[in-house]
């Protein structure tokens, strides 16, 4: 299912901005987003666009034109990102319903398309594009957990639950399956053929994934984040590439291994998790303190030089459950300010 980039919500609340005349933070399900001021209020219904839209080039988006106009790929657009502005991070974009011509939208409804916006996808390096088999395959879920501030309607029932929480890796998503007697590669979106210049199959000759899947008997894929030299601008200061996994699906069953069956594979396998920082963690009250917690030093920074972390990835322990809070912090790129205690 594609993602609900845009879509029809209730303005929550307005709230001033410490020395601001012009402008206001509105509140939008779980999202902080600057608008002008007096141009909603509270119950109104608006047209909310998240974080990694990429707008069309059309007349009433042009006023993004100085702050976000991109090029992807071949395409020109406007991506939205977050913002700080007066001190308040903003993200997203906040219009209202007039921009939909009339057309009845209720609430919740999905405008992605009629607004003609896509999602925001960062140039891949060539050593990762390889040559496509074909789509990411029907029988694995890709891995694309939904922003805590998504869930602010469910955000009571999830607090209920217990989780472990890993650190999420800044890099390039991969998965590796077996499945009825062939090895396939994958990056996000698509099955690659098999290359040896391509870094994805370079790690799976290295380690001979392959094979060590092949020797468990059964159909399963294994999903994570490849980090290091090359990769999002090697933040972590690594040799060479690696990669952490975070799953590991059973494909015979069409479900996810609970954490300490996931853990015991890694150890059989030899390989190597993402960061898992707590296990049995109890949600905090509200999606700011969690989006607070989200900010931090990476696990794998380099000592001489921390960068924060790009967010936490929430599952509890069969799996059933899963969400991210990416951190501010790493959404603004403030990296430069982060010291060792």
């Amino acid at each position: 299912m594609s993602r609900k980039l845009a879509s029809i919500v209730t303005v929550e609340n307005l709230s001033p901005i410490a020395e601001a005349d012009l402008i206001e933070v509105a509140t939008v399900k779980g999202w902080k987003v600057v608008v002008k001021k007096n141009e909603f209020k509270a119950g109104d219904l608006a047209i909310y666009c998240e974080i990694d839209s990429f707008m069309p080039v059309r007349e009433e988006f042009e006023f993004l034109r100085k702050s976000s106009f991109r090029k992807m790929r071949d395409i020109e657009g406007f991506r939205l990102k977050t913002i700080k502005l007066r001190g308040q991070v903003s993200q997203g974009l906040l219009l209202p319903m007039n921009l939909l011509g009339g057309c009845p939208y209720q609430l919740g409804d999905d405008v992605t398309e009629h607004l003609g916006i896509i999602k925001y996808e960062p140039p891949i390096p060539a050593s990762l594009v390889g040559v496509a088999k074909g789509p990411f395959p029907s029988f694995i879920p890709k891995t694309d957990e939904e922003r805590i501030q998504n869930l602010s309607e469910q955000f009571a029932s999830l607090k209920t639950h217990r989780y472990y929480v890993s650190e999420k890796l800044d890099g390039s998503s991969v998965t590796y399956y077996w499945h009825k007697g062939q090895f396939g590669v994958c990056s996000r979106n698509l099955e690659l053929v098999e290359a040896p210049d391509n870094t994805l199959w370079k790690f799976a000759y290295e380690n001979e994934i392959s094979e060590k899947l092949a020797s468990l008997g059964r159909a399963i894929a294994l999903q994570g984040e490849l980090i290091g030299e090359g990769i999002q601008g090697n933040p972590y200061k690594l040799a060479g590439q690696t990669v952490r996994f975070f799953y590991a699906f059973d494909i015979g069953n069409h479900q996810y291994l609970p954490m300490d069956e996931f853990i015991q594979l890694m150890e059989r396998l030899e390989l190597e998790t993402v960061p898992v920082l707590a296990g049995n963690f109890q949600l905090p009250d509200t999606i700011d303190e969690i989006l607070a917690l989200a900010d931090g030093v990476a696990e794998l920074s380099s000592p001489n030089k921390p960068v924060a972390r790009e967010g936490l990835v929430f599952r509890n322990a069969d799996r059933t459950i899963s969400f991210k809070a990416i951190s501010n912090r790493f959404l603004l790129k403030d990296n430069n300010s982060w010291v060792t205690d």
